[in-house]
């Protein structure tokens, strides 16, 4: 469920700037820093499922590296190319949620990082374009690359610790929100597979 995301004051795109790089304004940059900064934080809300995490895996097209550019598909945020004449369109696309989500929710948690990064003026990293799916481990750490959570349980952890989402949520229903994935991982866990069976029955 990739979400295109721009803001509009006045009726003119606030995102757009003729001078900007990628057509980008100053509020587009900040929006953008938010959400790389709380995306470890609202992957829960946007990505609220045991099998999300089975889609946000490296080298599938659901991004997992907390970067952006413009032609790079492995990024979380994309910046769709500008067109002349189309500055109303001017966006960055999140490439994370997925259609489970409950869309209420997401875009409160979105909308929450995006303003964040607004209102404390914040910065984006560089931009990658590059295909960070190439990277060996090495070099992602030594640019400062971050993943997206690798299970339900990671997500919801780090959105329990980060005011800026659950705040956005409100308490109640960042409370409940949190119990019942954390009983949806417990119950998961104790689940045997078929696969786990295949793998183990005849060689342990």
């Amino acid at each position: 469920m990739h979400v295109h995301q721009s803001l509009f004051k006045g009726g003119q795109n606030a995102f757009y700037d003729e001078g900007g790089k990628y057509k980008l304004s100053d509020t587009a940059r900040h929006f953008i820093a938010g959400q790389l900064k709380h995306a470890r934080s609202f992957a829960a809300v946007v990505a609220p499922t045991v099998n999300s995490y089975k889609r946000l895996v490296p080298g599938y097209e659901a991004p997992v590296y907390i970067s952006w550019g413009q032609t790079n598909r492995s990024a979380l945020i994309r910046i769709p190319s500008y067109s002349p004449g189309r500055e109303g369109a001017t966006r960055a696309e999140l490439r994370c949620p997925d259609p489970s989500c409950n869309p209420y929710l997401a875009f409160a948690a979105m909308l929450a990082a995006g303003l964040d990064g607004i209102k404390n003026k914040l910065e984006p990293p560089e931009p990658m374009e590059e295909n960070l799916y190439e990277l060996d481990l090495e070099k992602k750490n030594q640019r400062g690359i971050k993943t997206l959570p690798e299970s339900l349980l990671e997500a919801v952890e780090e959105m329990d610790s980060d005011a800026v989402i659950t705040e956005a949520l409100g308490e109640i229903t960042a409370r409940q929100f949190s119990e019942s994935k954390r009983a949806e991982w417990d119950e998961y866990r104790i689940q045997v597979s078929m696969r786990e069976t295949d793998k183990y029955l005849e060689t342990i």
